[in-house]
């Protein structure tokens, strides 16, 4: 059984000006959704409109996690800017699969190679 547990933690890296990876830590659920949405949104905003979420950390993701990272899409877009998931853990993958949001929100086996998929502005 997974511990399910109310932190989650992002360790933000800056490999490049307008790019951003974020390390995502923790379960994303319906404790903890809003702290990602929140603190994910802000590097959008803060100049960082291309976001890696690099996933391989995440324990556990429910519907408030999917939903939490569909509205990081929004806010991406809405600036012009693009959201890639790296390193998905397979229970998500399913999840993100059968949802059919891997058609919207790119997956890629590592942080690197999504970085290789993000362009310049």
């Amino acid at each position: 059984m997974t511990d399910v547990t109310d932190t989650l933690q992002l360790t933000v890296q800056h490999p490049r000006p307008g790019l951003a990876i974020a390390v995502v830590a923790g379960d994303v659920d319906t404790r903890t959704a809003d702290t990602l949405r929140h603190e994910a949104s802000g590097i959008i905003e803060q100049g960082c409109p291309r976001l890696v979420l690099d996933l391989s950390q995440v324990g556990f993701c429910d519907s408030a996690g999917l939903s939490a990272l569909i509205g990081l899409w929004h806010v991406a877009q809405a600036v012009g800017g693009a959201i890639r998931l790296a390193a998905v853990p397979d229970r998500l993958m399913r999840m993100l699969v059968l949802t059919g949001v891997d058609a919207v929100l790119p997956v890629h086996a590592t942080a690197a190679d999504a970085v290789t998929t993000m362009t310049d502005r």
